[in-house]
């Protein structure tokens, strides 16, 4: 596992992807690309039959240079750094620091990539992935990027921490719908690593995360809520609300006590059913005098229950504001 460190002093777990993984993302990619190439080349050749033999070449040149060079180019910097070959193996270009790749840097990857790769059969990208101990080629070594492996058995996965029961349910109302996937992965990436990070550093991460999720909800922090916390809440509220997708038929009460959502109103954003406005989930697992109640739905990872029986609160590693 490669330990990248942030500009924050955070350093990321990532697995980088190793030659054979790399090798098979390629050769899907260079079959797409090459399939498209010909086409576009039998097009323009029946399309400009009459044109003479050096516009004929340039055309030729300049369809190379688009299809075989400019459209990896193009592809991963749309898709910052996921292509067709990449997405089916599960990998992705990444900064150094563990950032989305820029124009820039799916530039430098492209035209190195001409070199390495189309002129050289892949021999020398081949050799320099070998060589590299986290497995880059030439071009990663120039555009200061990394392919990294995205999808890891379940079994590697750490659980986000909770949050403190006075704040489940407290974000229901929140439109979530701006929030981009990397932002969410930051945020997990953090809660699941604050315990380890010094005390100041962490807090300017948390104060800093905080900031981009209320641009992107444009809802400021709830006043006494510490900015950890927030987060917590946050996450919480998005699993509720993935919870309510996965069981669209399970009663509205045993989809509250599985993922940990608090009393709030059902006409709100990420509404269960067709409850009418104004009716409450309840998060509070019911306990009867013979055994408690059981949730109908299990529950998600890193999700508690707010209160479990016998009125235990789980700790949450937060304390409520003062």
């Amino acid at each position: 596992m490669s330990e990248l460190v942030t500009g924050d002093a955070v350093v990321l777990g990532l697995r980088p992807a190793r030659l054979p993984s790399r090798a098979l993302a390629l050769a899907i990619d260079l079959v797409v690309v090459w399939i498209v190439f010909i086409l576009v080349s039998i097009g323009l050749a029946i399309a400009t039959v009459t044109l003479d033999e050096a516009a004929s070449a340039a055309i030729a040149v300049a369809t190379f240079l688009l299809v075989l060079v400019g459209g990896p180019i193009a592809v991963e910097t749309l898709s910052h750094g996921r292509s067709l070959g990449k997405l089916a193996c599960g990998l992705r270009v990444v900064r150094d620091d563990g950032g989305p790749i820029r124009f820039r840097h799916a530039l430098v990857r492209g035209a190195m990539g001409v070199v390495e790769i189309l002129m050289t059969l892949g021999v020398f990208a081949c050799i320099a992935s070998l060589v590299s101990a986290r497995g880059r080629r030439l071009g990663d070594v120039f555009a200061g990027t990394l392919v990294v492996r995205e999808r890891v058995s379940a079994g590697r996965g750490t659980a986000v921490p909770p949050p403190p029961p006075w704040l489940v349910g407290r974000f229901a109302g929140l439109d979530l719908s701006a929030v981009p996937d990397e932002l969410w992965l930051a945020i997990r990436q953090y809660l699941t690593r604050m315990q380890q990070l010094d005390a100041e550093v962490g807090l300017s991460m948390a104060e800093r995360l905080a900031g981009e999720l209320v641009v992107r909800t444009g809802v400021p922090v709830p006043p006494g809520v510490p900015a950890a916390a927030y987060l917590a809440g946050v996450v919480n509220e998005r699993q509720a609300r993935d919870a309510r997708r996965v069981f669209p038929a399970a009663p509205a009460d045993h989809i509250g006590e599985a993922v940990g959502v608090g009393s709030a109103p059902v006409g709100a954003a990420g509404a269960v059913g067709s409850v009418a406005p104004g009716t409450t989930v309840s998060s509070v697992v019911s306990v009867s005098p013979v055994a408690p109640a059981v949730p109908a739905a299990p529950v998600q990872p890193g999700v508690s229950v707010a209160e479990g029986p016998g009125g235990r609160k789980p700790g949450t590693g937060f304390a409520p504001p003062a």
